[in-house]
């Protein structure tokens, strides 16, 4: 059993020693929690995706009570990241940039969380840094994180609402949730102060308000998110696959090309839509065509907006630098 060497970080994170470790299931302070492949399962049972329901003996799927929202979230991540499974190198290039603001070495020893983790692409990177480290994420993307960390021993897997968690105050060291809180259906700063309480540190990143750009690049993202907005209510696979590419090549691609001349002339082309992602391979460009296209919440938040979490903590530091805006927040 997987958990078997980690009943006592178990117990610190949920708070209890009352924990009774068995093959396809976990007691813990009486509640029982199965687990599937490794994963713990702290969802109520309307919340679990069908097909992970269909793993747990005794569990019939519910897919009809839980809110329609609630498995467009899950559908559509679950289905992002069992297509885009894959730890690339670009991954390590971006973590860099999510990670200026923090002192990597000042990490070894701590106990991190992964808030929305997807497949623990930045998580990925810390694993031989942190003491441990404890993924969540709502969708079953988190089943490709457990692949991801198949050679890992100090990484605790949950399926959970990370709104909705059971662990006691400042149980973690270092919090990171990376690209999670604008798409979920309660405002993203207010998620940001009710998860506060789970440890002193704690970095973000949301959607930034385009605070930083021009009307034309305001515009056009208007008629990017139009297009979000429209096509986002297809769930088919194969309808999702082909927008994917479509988009790629008739929006990605050519501002990608026109940054690109843009910078052999001498000219800053940081403000064309897109160019930054001109050093990225086929694949993580799709990923994030479909990650910003067919999700339906898309929040958005300004770097002033950001500063009035100082009505609860201490310290906020926003970044400079892309990807805008990630910051870090301290007690």
């Amino acid at each position: 059993m997987y958990y078997k060497n980690k009943i006592k970080t178990l117990s610190e994170i949920f708070g209890t020693s009352d924990i009774l470790l068995k093959e396809t299931s976990i007691n813990i302070a009486g509640g029982v929690y199965p687990i599937v492949d490794d994963v713990i399962i702290l969802l109520k049972s309307h919340q679990i995706p069908p097909r992970t329901a269909e793993k747990i003996q005794g569990l019939t799927p519910d897919e009809d009570s839980a809110p329609s929202i609630a498995k467009d979230i899950q559908h559509t991540f679950s289905e992002e990241w069992k297509k885009y499974n894959e730890i690339l190198p670009q991954h390590y290039d971006e973590f860099k940039l999510y990670f200026d603001l923090i002192d990597l070495p000042e990490l070894e020893s701590k106990r991190i969380c992964d808030l929305g983790c997807g497949i623990g692409r930045w998580s990925y990177f810390l694993k031989d840094i942190a003491r441990e480290i404890v993924l969540i994420d709502f969708s079953e993307s988190v089943f490709e994180a457990r692949k991801n960390f198949s050679g890992s021993d100090n990484i605790i897997f949950i399926m959970a609402d990370v709104l909705d968690l059971p662990f006691e105050d400042n149980t973690f060291d270092f919090i990171l949730c990376l690209g999670v809180l604008h798409h979920i259906p309660v405002p993203a700063l207010q998620s940001v102060r009710k998860l506060s309480r789970l440890a002193p540190e704690f970095l973000v990143y949301l959607y930034y308000a385009l605070d930083t750009r021009g009307t034309l690049y305001k515009l056009i993202f208007y008629f990017v998110d139009l297009i979000r907005k429209l096509i986002s209510n297809f769930t088919s696979s194969t309808a999702r696959s082909v927008l994917t590419e479509v988009l790629m090549w008739l929006l990605y691609m050519p501002t990608i090309f026109i940054g690109k001349i843009l910078s052999m002339l001498g000219v800053d082309a940081s403000k064309v839509p897109f160019y930054l992602y001109g050093h990225m391979n086929l694949d993580r460009i799709r990923q994030d065509v479909y990650d910003r296209f067919f999700t339906s919440i898309e929040q958005r938040v300004s770097r002033e907006e950001i500063h009035q979490l100082s009505d609860t903590f201490s310290e906020i530091i926003v970044s400079d630098g892309l990807p805008y805006w990630h910051f870090l927040c301290r007690k």
